[in-house]
Parts: structure tokens; sequence; C-alpha cells
């Protein structure tokens, strides 16, 4: 069964992600266009990441897309998500498909859609494109289809991203701190994109991974501490003042201080704001999803600016900052949204913000950490995953009903039920249990002020669910 989840449709290739399945998705997602815009010309932005096979499923899209009378704009090379993203804006375009399976290991594969601002698409969107997908048997959407090449364009990403980031980060407050930079591109499609404009500016850096390689080196595509121990050789031993890192189609971002630590993307989403705050003075909305570190709460507080919750899912914070409700949202899972970017992740302008406020500041990652921590707090998370079976789901379902009023010896002082069952505690702690959107899991997180909390927190609210 095709569904979409937090992050568009993902499987493993060869299983649910075949070229059949591909062909309704993209018919389904035709169908859906023409729906919304009858007697109009649609136009969409098709592009893929690195991993096998992803460049055969966009060109396989394209053809048929072709024959549907759709103006295709195919990229030339693989690209990250948000160059995309930037392309539909840009073109005015009706949208883009992106086949990536973002940070998921080597047999996955995926497809993302995004829509005529750039965003990725909201539930209403893909249940519609779900509803259709249903309607198309894989009999029906034959496979011989032939490109019309009076539709399908070829474009090149790169220069049209790179000039807009261009605007966007004050490269000459970083050339002129005199830091080096260490990037690990995980074999991704960040290469030549991080690395280029860097670079460009005249900023020394030391690049490693920077191929492709469709199983990227036998890990997966992933910023975790595990898969990053290249990079943190290559900080320590070179000198780097950072270390930047990001997923397979580059949305997500991995950092590594000056002594090659990996810092949790909590941490930097809330030194970044406070940033923002600081010495940027932007004052509006803050967003975090329910799954976030609540040192976000803290500082919104301190500068008493509106504070939004959302479920997991960047989707829901694009539709804040599209509605201009918010000037920064954050997700832990390595996601930022910035007034005046984009309304998609992105992983490499993230790294390049945290390079700014360095040099900007003049402190290293780890001195300005500290900092943060003196003003409002350490905050810690932690987080297991359960599987998923029949009897763990009910469990969870029945929680998020009938929800406890206490938490081992803890009372809960209030509780949100927007995605899975949060339990909000005094002093900023929390847990959540949530049903995972992307795999048969179930994600359990907890935050408190120890990491001994913390684990208690998170140790009472797995039990409630055996």
């Amino acid at each position: 069964m095709i569904r979409f989840g937090t992050s568009g449709w993902r499987a493993i290739m060869g299983e649910e992600f075949t070229f059949s399945n591909v062909r309704r998705v993209v018919q389904a997602i035709a169908n859906y266009l023409k729906a919304e815009n009858p007697g109009k010309d649609i136009s969409l932005v098709i592009g893929y990441d690195t991993r096998f096979l992803s460049e055969k499923f966009a060109e396989v899209a394209a053809a048929l897309l072709s024959r549907n009378r759709i103006q295709v704009f195919l990229t030339g090379r693989d690209c990250p998500s948000q160059a995309l993203a930037y392309q539909i804006i840009k073109g005015q375009h009706s949208g883009g498909i992106n086949f990536t399976a973002s940070f998921n290991p080597p047999e996955f594969n995926g497809l993302k859609f995004n829509v005529a601002s750039g965003a990725p698409a909201l539930p209403e969107v893909t249940d519609r494109i779900e509803q259709e997908v249903e309607k198309i048997s894989p009999d029906s959407v034959l496979p011989n289809y032939y490109p019309d090449p009076d539709y399908i364009h070829k474009i090149d990403l790169q220069r049209d991203y790179l000039d807009f980031l261009q605007q966007k980060v004050d490269f000459e407050a970083i050339r002129k701190s005199g830091i080096k930079i260490g990037i690990d591109l995980l074999f991704g499609t960040s290469r030549e994109y991080l690395d280029e404009i860097l670079e460009e500016n005249g900023i020394p850096i030391e690049v490693i991974h920077g191929y492709v390689d469709p199983y990227f080196g036998g890990i997966s595509p992933s910023c975790t501490e595990k898969n990053l121990v290249e990079l943190k050789r290559l900080v320590k031993e070179t000198g780097c003042a950072l270390g930047l890192a990001t997923d397979a189609d580059g949305d997500r971002f991995g950092l590594l201080d000056e002594q090659g630590r990996l810092v949790i993307p909590n941490y930097v989403l809330a030194l970044l704001l406070e940033y923002l705050l600081t010495v940027k003075g932007w004052r509006g909305g803050v967003a975090r999803s329910v799954t976030t570190t609540h040192l976000i709460d803290r500082i919104a507080r301190h500068y008493d600016l509106p504070l939004y919750r959302t479920p997991v899912g960047f989707k829901y914070m694009a539709d804040l900052f599209l509605k201009g409700k918010i000037i920064f949202g954050g997700e832990e899972s390595a996601c930022l949204a910035v007034k005046d970017h984009l309304p998609e992740k992105d992983g490499i302008f993230a790294g390049l913000l945290v390079a700014e406020m360095i040099s900007v500041c003049g402190l290293s990652f780890s001195q300005l950490l500290e900092q943060l921590f003196k003003k409002y707090g350490k905050m810690v998370g932690v987080q297991e995953n359960i599987p998923l079976s029949p009897e763990k789901a009910r469990k969870l379902n029945e929680l998020i009903k009938n929800p406890p009023d206490f938490l081992g010896k803890r009372k809960v002082q209030s509780v949100e039920t927007m995605d899975g069952l949060k339990l909000d505690l005094a002093g900023d702690s929390w847990l959540i249990l949530r049903f995972s959107g992307t795999e048969p899991l179930i994600r359990c997180y907890s935050e408190a002020e120890t990491e001994k909390e913390a684990r208690a927190l998170l140790k009472a609210g797995m039990e409630l669910l055996w």
C-alpha cells in the first residue's frame, strides 16, 4: 500500500518501490494537478539523489509526464532537495518531484512532491494523490512510454541555487575570520554545492566523500556520530574550526565542533535562534516540532515571542513560514526554517549559517554553547525506538485517548496529541510516544535538565506500552 509519510513516499527498491509503482504515483500526481488546474499549462521540476536507479526513476517519470502534456524540467545531475525547491519558485512551476529516500539506507528509494510554493505537500494534497493511486492499476500505466522531447527540458540547478545562497550568508565575515571548515559530503547531492560556494568565496576547506557512491560507503547516508568518524578525524588533524556534513539529499545537517565532537541538532537550533535574535535583532514567531528541545521555548519566553508547536514533518513548519507567522522554525531531526529563505529544509544553508555565527561572534562553537547554557540552563534529550506491532499500536492509541495523570511519580501538567502522545511536566521536561512516519517503529523521546532524569522519564514512558 503506497502511503506518503512525514517526508514523501519511501520504500525498499524491488519490493514496494518498483518502476510499476513509480509510474502509478507519477500518474496520480499528474491527475491531481490536472484536476486542480483545468485548462491551464502545467510544469514540473524533476530531480533525484545519488542512490541506485534514482536517475532512471526520474527519466521514467519525465517520459510519463511528457505523454500527459506536462512540461518537465529535468535536472541534468543529482541535486539537493532545496535546490529543486528554489527552482520551482524561481521558474513559477506547478511543483516538483524528487526521487530520494533522504537519510534512509541504500536499499531504499523515495519520492517527494513539492507544491508550487516550493514547500513539501501537506497531507490534504498527499491524501488526494494516494486516492488517485488506488484508482490506477499497474497494467493501466504501460512501461513503454517514449518521452516526448517537446515537453522535456534539461536544466542545471546549481548556479541558480548558489547565487540565491550567496545573498543569504555573510561570506565576507567567514573569510575574514580565517577559519577552516571540514566538510563530509557523504557521497550525496551537496557535492559541488556546499564545497563549491565556500571555495568561490575564498574560504579554506577540507573535503571528504565528495564523489558518487550509490551504496554511500556501506553506511546509511545520515549525519550520525558513527557515520562522521572520518570527519571527526579530519577536523582534529587539520585544525578545522567546524565540521559540516549533509545527508543524501542535502536537506539535513550534521555538525562537529572545533574538537571534533558531534553537536546534537537541538543545540545547533537553539544557538542559531539566539544568534538571530541577539546579533541580527530579529523578532517574530518561533516554531518547533513536538519532538524538539524546549530550549526553544525558554528562548521564546525570554524575548516574549509567540511559540508555535507542530507535528513532526517539515511541511507543517513550511506552512507557518509561508503564512508569515514565523521568523524561525526547527526540528530535532536537523531541519531549519528561517525567514526570507526557503519553505524547504536546507542543510547546506544551516551549516553555512553556523559558520557565519562563529565568525561574527569571534568565539568557538563550544564557547557559544557554554554561554547559551549559562543563560538558559541545559536540557538533555534521549530517544529510543520500539518495533511496531499490532499490540503496541493498540496500546499507544489507547494512551492517546486516555492519557495518564502521572508519569512515574511526576504529575503531568499538560497533554498534546497532535502527533502521538506528549506529556509535558514541570521544568520544561517532557516525554513523547509517536508512530514513525517513515519506518514501522514507535519513537520514544524525553527531555529533562539531566540525562539521568531524561532516561528515567523515557523508561517510565516506554513502560506504558508494555
